[in-house]
């Protein structure tokens, strides 16, 4: 590939081009490209019925069907078609935009659908709107009051002005795409399968007959204290100064892995400017201790993490945290992959509180037991799980990788 840049007047030329190519692109208003579809049809099983995200067009389960809350009757739904462009006018905002590769199908009439015309290559236009600086472009025609209901009409969409290349051109850009998203869908599910296996390890090992060793069961009272947790927020947390750590609820339940190295992972502090006072020498975090999540929106309420790394520096539990301390000798990492096991988290499930917001009391924790094998039985089995963590790590940094790679291409082949 050729690094080029320039423009001459109406004409344009990326910064990255193949071999060959060297006429400028030209601009060309979308309604010459894209011809809205205004198709209904019933839900009488002719089409599948479809919804539409971020993540693009899927089936709608019955799950989240909602057609039984008001009638049906008559209702007409918006036709949708294999390789149209779609997009929710109210959520262009957040990426709700994507091509059809669902196939033909039913959805909600407030979505717009687009039949990409012969002329263009239907990857190469779906690659060029859903890049973020095409969006946010589009976002400058967003109208409303009210910023939940601010949206991007069809008109004004169609009105959008983008610069094409030939058709050849946009089928080689296009190709080098759809490369790369197959190299990074098969690194993600290559890491999901890890995900997979591993959490099959994790039953087997922590099942009765998964390790030939006997178990002692204690109460969690027995096997743990509870320490003091802090209730500050996260404005009272800094990325750049401080001399104590903060474990808050949502990086146990979003950021952190089973064991969070403090010498080796991001951890904000607690601002210098707040008092601590308050919290005993015995209440900061030590190795091995763990701290769960006691509050979260979905199933992941009860998520734990084992401390590691603790040096000089200090540590606090957060927000929304029941921070423990073992009473016992445990192998290190053996209670953070237990407590995260599903044979302990069939234990709190029924305790769990809460519709929209789930929560676990520190009352209702202590109601739930500790189960072990030898010492030497639980290193054995944190040692397994850990291996696969780090391997599940590297391979999704690599999907990573992928992905950034693929964004930095896309910066340099579109205009």
């Amino acid at each position: 590939m050729a690094n080029v840049s320039s423009s001459n007047g109406l004409e344009k030329s990326p910064k990255l081009r193949f071999p060959g190519f060297d006429e400028p692109w030209k601009p060309v208003i979308l309604s010459s490209i894209l011809h809205e579809r205004n198709e209904y049809a019933e839900k009488d099983g002719t089409y599948e019925h479809a919804t539409l995200s971020k993540e693009g067009i899927y089936g709608k389960t019955a799950r989240y069907d909602r057609d039984f809350l008001v009638s049906t009757e008559n209702k007409k739904y918006k036709v949708t078609h294999y390789n149209d462009l779609c997009y929710n006018p109210a959520n262009l905002k957040f990426g709700v935009i994507c091509l059809n590769k669902y196939g033909d199908a039913i959805f909600s009439p407030i979505y717009v659908t687009f039949e990409v015309d012969e002329e263009a290559d239907v990857d190469f236009i779906g690659a060029n709107v859903t890049r973020w600086d095409f969006i946010n472009h589009a976002l400058r025609f967003q109208q409303g009051t009210v910023y939940e209901r601010m949206a991007v009409s069809s008109e004004d969409f169609l009105s959008i002005q983008c610069y094409l290349p030939s058709k050849n051109e946009q089928v080689h850009i296009s190709s080098l795409i759809r490369v790369l998203d197959n190299r990074i869908e098969k690194q993600q599910s290559y890491v999901d399968a890890l995900k997979k296996y591993k959490r099959g390890l994790s039953d087997e090992l922590f099942s009765k007959n998964g390790v030939t060793d006997d178990w002692t069961a204690i109460p969690f009272s027995e096997a743990f204290e509870l320490l003091q947790n802090n209730t500050f927020s996260r404005d009272e947390m800094s990325t750049e100064n401080g001399i104590v750590y903060n474990i808050h609820y949502g990086d146990v339940l979003i950021k952190y892995g089973t064991v969070v190295d403090l010498s080796k992972v991001e951890v904000p502090y607690i601002k210098s400017d707040v008092s601590l006072s308050k919290f005993a020498q015995h209440s900061y975090l030590r190795d091995g201790d763990i701290v769960i999540a006691d509050t979260a929106e979905d199933y992941t309420v009860g998520k734990a993490v084992e401390i590691a790394g603790i040096t000089d520096e200090k540590a606090l539990s957060g927000l929304h945290t029941i921070p423990c301390r073992p009473k016992l000798s445990f192998a290190p990492m053996y209670l953070g992959y237990f407590i995260n096991s599903n044979r302990f988290r069939a234990q709190i499930l029924p305790l769990i509180q809460g519709t929209k917001v789930s929560s676990i009391s520190k009352s209702e924790i202590m109601k739930t037991s500790v189960v072990f094998p030898s010492y030497e039985m639980q290193s054995r089995i944190a040692s397994m799980l850990y291996t696969m963590d780090l391997k599940i790590d590297i391979c999704n940094a690599c999907a990573q990788e992928l992905i950034r790679t693929k964004e930095a291409l896309m910066q340099r082949l579109f205009i």
